[in-house]
């Protein structure tokens, strides 16, 4: 009987030395556990962020796989424009000549829109843009505001809404003061 209680008594300290190695190793393996949980998740953040990028990547591929193209065909707009404008439309002569080019033009416009490719053509008047407008020359002006467009040189372009070529334009500027001359000091 004294062999049973002392089986009895070491039994609960066997008990508990064993619960505490379970309670440790629990601990041991939901702290694994959680680590690993938290690294699926990252992996999966890491994952949804490559493949967004990606998207957007070739959303920007499509959208502006025509820039370097529309870039070589701005000049040949700006020689039909250019011609239009050196020629006569009074001039009996060269009218059909006139009126095919004008069609021609319109015709390429038409294109480029369709391929949302917009032309900037600032207006006299219109406030200096440094998005869009590039200043070639500064002039006096007293019946404009300073920082207006007096003359657009060459249109600009935007393709999906993104600069592919700025306008170049003579911006305004306020009048230099008159100095009084030598006559007038008198």
């Amino acid at each position: 009987m004294a062999d049973e209680q002392t089986q009895d008594t070491q039994t609960p300290d066997a008990h508990s030395a064993v619960g505490d190695e379970l309670a440790t190793r629990v601990q041991v393996l939901e702290e694994q556990l959680a680590a690993a949980q938290d690294q699926s998740l990252r992996v999966a953040a890491d994952l949804q962020n490559v493949r967004r990028r990606a998207e957007q990547d070739v959303e920007k591929a499509h959208k502006f796989a025509l820039e370097k193209f529309a870039n070589d065909l701005l000049p040949i707009i700006d020689s039909l424009e250019r011609g239009l404008e050196l020629s006569n439309p009074e001039d009996e002569n060269i009218r059909p000549m006139r009126e095919g080019i004008e069609l021609t033009l319109k015709m390429f416009q038409d294109t480029l829109k369709r391929y949302q490719l917009e032309a900037i053509d600032p207006q006299g008047g219109e406030p200096f843009n440094a998005e869009h407008h590039q200043a070639m020359a500064m002039q006096e002006s007293a019946d404009l505001e300073p920082n207006s467009v007096l003359k657009t040189f060459q249109k600009g372009y935007l393709l999906n809404g993104r600069l592919l070529r700025p306008a170049m334009v003579v911006v305004s500027k306020v009048p230099a003061p008159v100095s009084p001359s030598i006559d007038e000091q008198a």
